[in-house]
């Protein structure tokens, strides 16, 4: 495949358009994991960001590790982005978890 998108230099346009599916991903998922699971998310977007970035330095094909180390530099990003997150709930930005709120209030 990636020699099919080389030929016809399309594999640019292919990583790029892929890049912004992969970010755009990201943002419901910061969304709900803060929502559901607190700042301590963040834990998962770690495991998941090293694990995609070893699997790029492991891939040999161009397309799949460029795609593979977007994943899991956009899943450290989104470690950030879970704390910033909080500070929305906090502000009224976004709901906060009720069920959530009432656990953490009876601790």
């Amino acid at each position: 495949m990636t020699e099919f998108l080389s030929q016809y230099n399309l594999l640019g346009p292919v990583i790029g358009l892929s890049t912004f599916l992969i970010i755009g991903l990201f943002h419901p998922l910061v969304i709900k994991g803060e929502y559901y699971f607190g700042t301590g998310c963040w834990r998962a977007f770690l495991i998941v960001g090293i694990v995609a970035t070893v699997a790029s330095v492991m891939v040999a094909d161009v397309l799949w590790s460029s795609l593979l180390g977007v994943f899991g530099f956009s899943s450290f990003w989104s470690i950030k982005e879970v704390f910033e997150q909080r500070e929305r709930v906090a502000k009224g930005w976004f709901p906060a978890n009720p069920r959530r709120a009432v656990r953490s209030a009876e601790k």
